[in-house]
């Protein structure tokens, strides 16, 4: 079968690792029946420079058209002098809001051989981590309303914090419909204690939670989720949470698997459709030498042959490449420890296509 993938490999580091993405995908296809079309678009800092804005109607159209979306990251140094409506990442606010990309999930998993490169200690993460964090995407503050007015104590600037009752009740069946594909259980993040907002969000959540008695729900307060993603991580196994809250949870998540280098995403709308990404930045800093982790762009490819395109087992095929080049101790420089083999972007992306042989 023959899928549309529209790709936009970004700024930075961007196209580096979705390069070596599209050669994996491209040792699928040798092996399967599937074929994969891969049509490049603009968004972020390069669209800017080619057509003066973030996201260009003809992105949005081609990704509209397109079975699944494959991003690199956006952003850079080059365009942080920018207004803010006017900035790389208002692409990635622009495409959720267009493509109705309501559900983020990201998966912190910590393999067996990355245990080293873990901060925390090993009798608590031995045996490895599993936990998948998903946020709301398309709600809270980020797209609340936002204003600026004068005070007694100079200009003063708002960010509204809503959620309705239908915003809350999809994320959540995402929820408890990926608690039950895993361990059954889900912890629901809010600051219901202060906020009327998440004083909603628990009443819905639990609302939802009776149409699966067999998922397992318990509600924490965002600070005390925090703290105990440090202090016991493997006691979660599906975290909800909003917008805000869930974007900065699943970055404190993927320090402890060892480097945000390894961890995927996937942002999802309704039916299978959805777009891809790492949850690292453009890191321009590190862009055109070759130095890049490309795993996790490679795990949001599995992602999408999983969820979007329904081939679980080729996307297993790929999370195992990626385990067997590490199993044989080679590393990125993000990850790289003593007695490690260390190789580079391009590399690395050899290694995991030649590893589906």
């Amino acid at each position: 079968m023959n899928y549309k993938i529209a790709v936009i490999p970004g700024d930075g580091i961007g196209p580096e690792v979705i390069r070596e993405t599209i050669k994996v995908l491209k040792k699928i296809e040798e092996k399967t029946e599937h074929t994969f079309q891969f049509t490049e678009v603009l968004a972020g800092g390069c669209a800017i420079d080619a057509t003066g804005k973030c996201l260009p109607e003809k992105t949005v159209e081609v990704c509209k058209e397109s079975d699944a979306v494959l991003l690199g990251a956006v952003g850079g140094w080059k365009w942080d002098t920018l207004p803010g409506d006017q900035r790389p990442e208002r692409a990635l606010l622009g495409l959720r809001k267009e493509l109705g990309l309501f559900a983020n999930l990201r998966p912190a998993l910590l393999f067996d051989d990355l245990a080293d490169a873990c901060p925390l200690k090993k009798e608590i993460v031995s045996g490895g981590l599993d936990l998948l964090v998903v946020r709301e995407l398309t709600g809270g503050i980020y797209f609340g309303e936002k204003g600026t007015w004068e005070t007694d104590m100079g200009l003063a600037a708002y960010d509204v914090e809503q959620y309705s009752e239908e915003e809350v009740r999809r994320i959540a069946k995402v929820a408890f419909d990926m608690a039950k594909k895993r361990k059954n259980k889900v912890t629901s993040v809010d600051k219901a204690n202060v906020l009327e907002s998440s004083r909603l969000w628990r009443r819905v959540v639990e609302e939802e939670a009776k149409k699966y008695p067999e998922v397992f729900l318990e509600h924490l307060y965002v600070d005390n989720a925090a703290m105990q993603i440090i202090r016991d991580p493997k006691q979660f196994d599906v975290i909800l949470t909003g917008n805000i809250f869930g974007d900065i949870l699943s970055d404190e998540a993927s320090q402890i698997t060892g480097s945000i280098g390894m961890l995927p995403s996937a942002s999802l709308g309704a039916g299978n459709f959805g777009m891809y990404e790492p949850v690292h930045g453009s890191a321009p800093d590190l862009a055109g030498k070759d130095l890049a982790n490309p795993f996790a762009t490679i795990l949001s490819a599995a992602m999408m042959l999983r969820y979007t395109l329904g081939l679980w087992e080729e996307g297993k095929e790929i999370e195992k490449g990626v385990e067997k080049v590490l199993e044989e101790g080679y590393r990125t420089p993000d990850i790289a420890s003593s007695g490690t083999k260390e190789i580079g972007t391009k590399e690395a992306g050899d290694r995991v296509a030649a590893a589906l042989d």
